[in-house]
């Protein structure tokens, strides 16, 4: 899948440049441009990667401060500039364009939605969200930034793909400590989705295309993705059993929002080298996803990868009714109220008063 990458905020250029280099160094060609944007300086000036600094004129270059509000406004007014940067990027052979953040800072909670707007009037691509929520043990203005602008990602983008911090964060292990390891878990898994529709090494039974991507995301709402991998055996007959146990934990303990099971549609693909690749096994593993997802669109394929690992990938579409939604819209509510001191009325998830939208 040919994508172009814009990460907006500090997580959102961290993950986008990750993302880029896991890209470059598998070989896969699957992102054709990437670009950062921000509104704190300091932030870009370890970035590899192109940049593109906003909201001089209102925040001097040292950020907006966690004030949601003020990113978005920065966005609004600073789009050209951003437009601008991605002339050459977003060609013709882009399939995609994702916008990466993290939903509890402020430029890219703020920033991120704003973008997804200004994308969506200019571009005919699909354009999606990549958005990495806060832990549990993370502030009350994280919490609540990340409830408002997820609130506001999901309606503006062709869907978003949410990432709990949680989700990859050890026991025991401090926030900051655990944003590298989880930076490079998203590139990984990300990263191989969207080679999985790329020509590379050796040839695929069932071949996963691009299609096979926007098929499933176009559900629309909230996405996730589960990974796990084991080591091979040496022929096709000896890991039928282990797709269908890598697929299970992929499901059940490897997902990007722990808990999402239940999804309006989904797409299984198994990596692996060629030979090593069961067909009974993939067909099995796919049913099985189907049983557990509730869902009759389940699509699945092979990813052939020169490695000694079997792997399976499990992309999920409409994956909104996940209780690990329902919780953190919750804990989201719960933190505007405490910000605010006021009472407020509680309603569903994305159809709510309390929460704000953005813009």
């Amino acid at each position: 899948m040919k994508v172009v990458l814009i990460g907006v905020g500090q997580a959102g250029g961290k993950i986008t440049q990750r993302l880029a280099e896991f890209d470059h160094d598998m070989g896969f060609d699957a992102v054709q441009g990437a670009l950062a944007v921000n509104t704190a300086r300091a932030d870009l000036q370890n970035l590899d990667i192109d940049t593109q600094l906003i909201g001089q004129d209102r925040v001097k270059g040292h950020g907006v401060g966690g004030d949601n509000e003020l990113g978005a406004e920065v966005m609004q007014s600073d789009s050209t500039e951003v437009m601008d940067s991605l002339d050459g990027k977003i060609t013709a052979r882009a399939e995609a364009v994702f916008v990466v953040a993290g939903l509890g800072g402020g430029t890219g909670s703020g920033g991120a939605p704003a973008l997804v707007h200004e994308l969506q009037r200019v571009y005919d691509v699909p354009i999606y969200a990549l958005g990495v929520l806060p832990g549990r043990g993370e502030g009350t203005m994280y919490q609540a930034n990340a409830g408002r602008s997820l609130k506001t990602l999901v309606r503006e983008a062709d869907s978003t793909i949410l990432v709990d911090n949680d989700a990859w964060h050890d026991a025991g292990e401090s926030m900051e400590g655990a944003f590298d390891a989880i930076n490079q878990n998203i590139a990984q898994r990300i990263g191989l989705l969207f080679a999985s529709g790329e020509s590379v090494e050796g040839v695929a039974e069932s071949v996963v295309d691009s299609s096979e991507i926007i098929n499933t995301l176009r559900e629309g709402g909230v996405a996730c993705m589960g990974y796990a991998s084991a080591v091979a055996g040496e022929t096709a007959e000896d890991n039928i059993n282990a797709v269908t146990s890598v697929t299970r934990s992929a499901l059940f303990t490897g997902t990007s929002l722990p808990d999402a099971v239940t999804a309006d549609a989904a797409l299984l693909v198994v990596a692996g080298r060629p030979d090593a690749i069961p067909r009974k096994g993939v067909e099995r593993a796919r049913r099985w996803v189907e049983d557990q997802t509730g869902s009759l669109q389940v699509r699945g394929g092979d990813f052939p990868l020169q490695s000694d690992r079997i792997a399976a990938l499990v992309l999920l579409g409409g994956a909104e009714r996940s209780p690990r939604i329902e919780e953190f819209m919750q804990r989201a509510r719960e933190a505007q109220e405490q910000q605010e001191k006021t009472p407020q009325d509680h309603a569903a998830n994305f159809a709510n008063d309390e929460l704000d939208d953005l813009f």
